[in-house]
């Protein structure tokens, strides 16, 4: 019998599905990311080496469009398994539920692979992402000094953290 090829994945939520990205969504990600309220989080990129990580993300599409980005790192060694996240969304979206609703369609995805933790790093001061991550069951485990640079300064990044068992689904 023939598996199926993992990375040919297709997620459906209630309002919006999560595919696997490819290079065809480049210019429309590369749009987000320089969206004023998605760029003031993401800092200025390279389009050469923004999308690099193309390869172990989703994008979010919504009324088929692509209105987002869920990139994750998915630890499969059996000691370790986890898998951390990073989303971007547009800004005609946010707000509107969209963010929590990818998240969980994603974490349930990973839950049925066996995965039992989850991580997310937004910055301290994003207070909008920080409710979202709370909303899915993220909680708080401890700040990354100085963890990204944006612009010329350094700034520090909440560690956060899911188990499966916290898991608030929709």
């Amino acid at each position: 019998m023939t598996q199926a090829d993992p990375n040919d994945v297709t997620l459906h939520g209630s309002r919006l599905l999560l595919r696997r990205a490819s290079a065809e969504d480049a210019e429309a990600l590369c749009a987000i990311l320089a969206e004023p309220s998605v760029a003031q989080w993401w800092g200025p990129f390279d389009r050469a080496t923004a999308l690099d990580e193309i390869d172990t993300s989703f994008v979010i599409v919504v009324d088929g469009a692509v209105a987002g980005w869920l990139l994750f790192e998915e630890e499969d060694w059996w000691q370790y398994p986890c898998v951390g996240f990073d989303i971007a969304l547009t800004t005609d979206l946010q707000g509107q539920g969209y963010g929590r609703e990818a998240l969980r369609v994603a974490i349930e995805h990973f839950i049925g692979r066996g995965h039992h933790r989850f991580t997310i790093d937004p910055a301290v001061d994003n207070a909008p992402a920080i409710r979202t991550y709370e909303a899915v069951g993220f909680k708080p485990v401890g700040v990354l000094r100085s963890y990204e640079r944006r612009g010329e300064r350094w700034c520090d990044g909440l560690m956060m953290d899911l188990l499966s068992e916290e898991f608030v689904a929709g």
